[in-house]
């Protein structure tokens, strides 16, 4: 069995809910994650929480595919969760699918 076998599918969000370049905000099985819509349509989601000080990357400004966390600047990838040097570290990030403009992500 493949791990996303193994995973739970969530629906968190319609698509129309995000604005692209917006995060937003979401809890999933006690697990605090931000929502992203891209400017060519692909949404992220990824921890809401920079390794740093913990800031809320649902409310950081948002450059390709990249977020940077409010707090510090911190640079982190979308797409693999991990933060760009100078600075290290990863976040969490969740699988994504989309159908019918239904968000939904995987969970363990």
């Amino acid at each position: 069995m493949s791990k996303v076998d193994s995973m739970q599918k969530v629906e968190v969000a319609k698509l129309s809910d995000l604005s692209v370049g917006v995060g937003q905000r979401v809890n999933v099985a006690g697990e605090e994650i931000a929502l992203f819509k891209l400017k060519d349509g692909t949404v992220r989601a990824i921890q809401n929480s920079c390794p740093h000080k913990q800031g809320p990357l649902s409310e950081g400004i948002v450059s390709g595919e990249h977020v940077f966390c409010p707090l510090h600047d911190w640079k982190i990838n979308m797409k693999d969760g991990k933060v760009q040097a100078p600075d290290v570290g990863c976040v969490k990030k969740y699988n994504v699918e989309v159908e019918e403009e239904i968000i939904f992500i995987y969970v363990e």
